[in-house]
Formats: C-alpha cells, sequence, structure tokens
C-alpha cells in the first residue's frame, strides 16, 4: 500500500472507532470470537504456512504458535467483560457531597500492531486479541520475510473482518515506515530494540504511546550452578536452543555453567541435542530453518570466528538455511558475542566459579535489561532472592521458556527488552486508558476548599484538613 492509502486506511478507520460500535462488550467478544473459529479453520494452512517460511513441523507450529493464541483468545473471550466493568470508588470526606468516584477502561482508538516474522501468528493475532478486547480498531504490518504467513494471515483478516475495523498491511521497512508516519492513538512493537528507537521517535511526533516488545540488546542469561540437577538442565537447554533454530526471544543467548561442573553438563548438553536434534541437526527433516540467507551468513560467520573454540556443531546448508545448534566454549564474560542478541542456534558457554556468583550476578545486572533469565540450581531460595531483585522480563528457576505458556500472568520487558506488558488481562490494561470521573453533586456543597485561606474561618479549614489527612 502506498503511504496515501494507509492514511486513507487510518482516517476510515477512526470514523469507524468514533461511532460507538467497538465500545459494546458483547461485540468485541463476538469478533473475538470470529477470530478463534478463523484460526480453527485454518489450522492445516497456518501449519503449512510455517512449514515454508520456517521449517517447522506440523507438531512445533501447533505448540508454538496456534495452541498458545486459540488459548490466549479463550482467555480473551471468557473475561472481558470482566476487566471492562467500570470501577466504583468513595471519594472521601474531603471530596463531599462529591462521594462517587467512577473509573472506565476506555480504549484507545487506531492501533498500530508491528509484528515480527518468528512467530507470525501468535506475535499478530494474539496482540490484536488484545486490541479487540479492549475495544480498538486496529492496523497490522506484518514482515515481508515470513511471506506464507504474512499471506495467510492476511486471508483471515480480509475474511473476518471490515478494512474500516482491521486491516492488514505488508511489505518491508517503506511500509513499516509509511504507516508510523501516521498518526495513531496505540503502537505495539515487536523487534529488536534499534528499531524500537525509530518506533518511538516517529511515535513522540504525534505523542502516542507505545508498548514494545525486545529480545534485549546483551540477550538472555541462562546461569547453571554446581548444585544443579545437569542432566535435566541439559535437556531444557538443548530443547530451548533447537526450538525454531533459537529465533526466539525469550531464548537463552548464553550459558554461564560452574567451572567444578561445565565438563559434565557439556557432556549432557552434547547428549541432548543429537537426541533431540539428531547426530546431524541440519540434515534432520524436523530441524527449523534461518528465516532467510542473510540470517544464515550471519550466523555462519559469527560460528566461523569462534571455529577453534567449536565442541559441538559448527556447520549447516546454505541451500536449506539450517545451521545446527552449535556450542562454543570457553567463552569469556566480556567477549563480544555474549554482548549482544544472537537470535540463532549458537550458545556461547561462559564458566565462572561458582563461589563468585554474586561478581557474575553483578555483570549481568550492569549489562541492558534482557527480556528472559533462567536459573538451575538445587538452592531453590536463594535463585527466587536473586530474582526478585534483578531487573529482566520474566524468566524460570529450573525450567525455560514456559512462563510464556502461564495464563493470567504478563509477559513485558523492561529497558532494552521492551515497554508495557500483555496476555491476558495484561493485554487488555496495555490496549486501555484507564478515565476516572467523580460524580459531583450541587447540594449541600461546603466552602472548605474555596478562597479566602485567611481571616475569619482560615484556621477551621486548615484544622479540618489536616484531619481528613490522617490515615
Amino acid at each position: 500500500m502506498k503511504e496515501a492509502e494507509i492514511f486513507d486506511l487510518v482516517r476510515k478507520q477512526r470514523e469507524y472507532f468514533r461511532t460507538g460500535e467497538t465500545l459494546d462488550t458483547d461485540f468485541r467478544i463476538v469478533q473475538l470470537k470470529k477470530l478463534k473459529n478463523a484460526v480453527k479453520r485454518r489450522e492445516a494452512g497456518i501449519e503449512a504456512a510455517l512449514k515454508a517460511d520456517l521449517g517447522r513441523t506440523d507438531t512445533e507450529a501447533y505448540l508454538c504458535d496456534i495452541f498458545p493464541l486459540l488459548m490466549e483468545i479463550d482467555e480473551t473471550i471468557a473475561n472481558v467483560k470482566k476487566w471492562a466493568r467500570q470501577e466504583r470508588h468513595f471519594s472521601g470526606l474531603h471530596c463531599f457531597p462529591s462521594l462517587i468516584t467512577k473509573v472506565n477502561r476506555l480504549p484507545y482508538g487506531v492501533c498500530l500492531i508491528i509484528a515480527p516474522y518468528n512467530f507470525p501468528f501468535l506475535l499478530s493475532l494474539g496482540v490484536l486479541a488484545a486490541a479487540i478486547a479492549g475495544g480498538n480498531t486496529a492496523v497490522l504490518k506484518l514482515s515481508s520475510k515470513s511471506p506464507a504467513s504474512t499471506g495467510l494471515i492476511r486471508e483471515i483478516i480480509e475474511d473476518v473482518f471490515e478494512e474500516r475495523y482491521i486491516a492488514l498491511v505488508d511489505g518491508g521497512h517503506e511500509a513499516a515506515d509509511a504507516c508510523l508516519n501516521q498518526r495513531f492513538d496505540k503502537i505495539f512493537y515487536t523487534g529488536s530494540p534499534r528499531v524500537a528507537v525509530h518506533v518511538m521517535k516517529k511515535a513522540a511526533e504525534n505523542l502516542t504511546p507505545v508498548a514494545l516488545e525486545l529480545g534485549g540488546e546483551t540477550g538472555n542469561w541462562c546461569i547453571v550452578r554446581k548444585d544443579a540437577d545437569l542432566r535435566d538442565a541439559a535437556r531444557k537447554i538443548a530443547f530451548i536452543k533447537v526450538l525454531n533454530a533459537g529465533q526466539i526471544c525469550i531464548n537463552i543467548n548464553q550459558v554461564a555453567v560452574a567451572e567444578e561442573v561445565a565438563g559434565e553438563f557439556i557432556g549432557y548438553l552434547k547428549e541432548e541435542l543429537r537426541r533431540q536434534a539428531g547426530a546431524i541437526p541440519f540434515q534432520n527433516a524436523e530441524y527449523p530453518r534461518l528465516i532467510a540467507k542473510a540470517a544464515y551468513e550471519r550466523c555462519a560467520a559469527l560460528s566461523e570466528k569462534y571455529r577453534e573454540r567449536i565442541i559441538f556443531g559448527g556447520e549447516g546448508s546454505p541451500d536449506e538455511l539450517k545451521y545446527s545448534p552449535t556450542l562454543i566454549y570457553p567463552v569469556d564474560i566480556d567477549e563480544s558475542i555474549v554482548q549482544n542478541e544472537l537470535f540463532c542456534p549458537l550458545l556461547p558457554i561462559v564458566p565462572f566459579k561458582d563461589g563468585k556468583i554474586d561478581s557474575l550476578i553483578q555483570t549481568i545486572e550492569e549489562r541492558e535489561h534482557g527480556l528472559a533469565l533462567y536459573m538451575f540450581t538445587a538452592d531453590r531460595r536463594w535463585a527466587e532472592n536473586i530474582m526478585s531483585r534483578m531487573q529482566f522480563g520474566g524468566g524460570c528457576i529450573n525450567e525455560v521458556i514456559m512462563h510464556l505458556m502461564v495464563k493470567g500472568v504478563p509477559f513485558n520487558g523492561t529497558g532494552h527488552s521492551g515497554m508495557g506488558a500483555y496476555h491476558g488481562k495484561w493485554g487488555f490494561a496495555e490496549f486501555t486508558h484507564p478515565q476516572t470521573l467523580l460524580i459531583g453533586s450541587s447540594r449541600l456543597n461546603l466552602s472548605l476548599r474555596e478562597h479566602p485561606y485567611t481571616g475569619k474561618g482560615a484556621k477551621s479549614k486548615k484544622t479540618l484538613l489536616k484531619f481528613l489527612s490522617r490515615g
């Protein structure tokens, strides 16, 4: 679409929003049910699209995109009336006689949702479900890197919704900039911190509120202490590195392993990678591929830079765009590979002395906040205490990635890993504005708040205010 067409699209959506039709919660539920049914009817097509774009098997496609998307929509349908319910508050005696205050959750209006390629259905339609629940209209800008998925999502949107309500724009950076040049009422972006800076600059021109879900500038850490169940840790870490070929915003970017158990852990990790991805992973038909030639070349070039320290993997197929899970060991904590988000199947392993865990934690905290943090240890109380004081989006103790699948909890980042939150009620809150409304009275009004503040009666006013301010 040309920029003039996008301008006209946003104008039409704003006109439609102002009719008030999207405010009715029954209307929102109907739209969510239509979206759910459209997804369910096309499950086979979604699996085929994800196979074409990312080389995923049907099961991985269902696990990562379809299942969490349907779960998200179902939770929203079941609860949106409760979330949208008007709150009622006692104003306080200092507001007498206006004793009733209400809080409404109002939609922002016309929203822009910019979604990435790695989970194209979940990270577009899942966010859309929150926007619909909030009573908004929406324009989706999808990635040009996943054409099969983008094409099918377009089919879903055009089949289910009117363009004046929900619409889709595809194309490259030019299309994204054309969208960002418009005045939206809310922008939700998922992607890299570098692009997020550009999104925020464009949004600032119209003072548009922004929600960001980012991978984190320096990637997500996983810590394996010497008292951890090493075999269990290896099994779960292998799983997350194989999944979607490492193209996950909450993937493990690097593992810090207590050097006292590093050899044993690495042995288990190799076993698990072979078990889950095959003896030669890039030749395994089930193993996903990287999204594009450029992504493959970046991965291969970085792997080659560390060729002498590769202890597993380090090979791939440029024709199939598949690169094996690759272990690099040992890696110093200050090397560049552990200070940048990798978004590929490379896994640097950083040894540390378990007795100096506090120094490791300090270094992690000094870097940009990650979207996820994972810890494997038998001392759960220690891990909970440390993680409750660190800044990161979300994480797990003795587990990986599964916090993403829990109902009723937020998915979010902080700093370079994002701002705002969504999933369930958190997504509804992200796409609505809490509006406070005090109900005034024209009777029994007191002069407590009014001038004059000096002269006769001033002392009694202040005395009464002090009385009312007591807890």
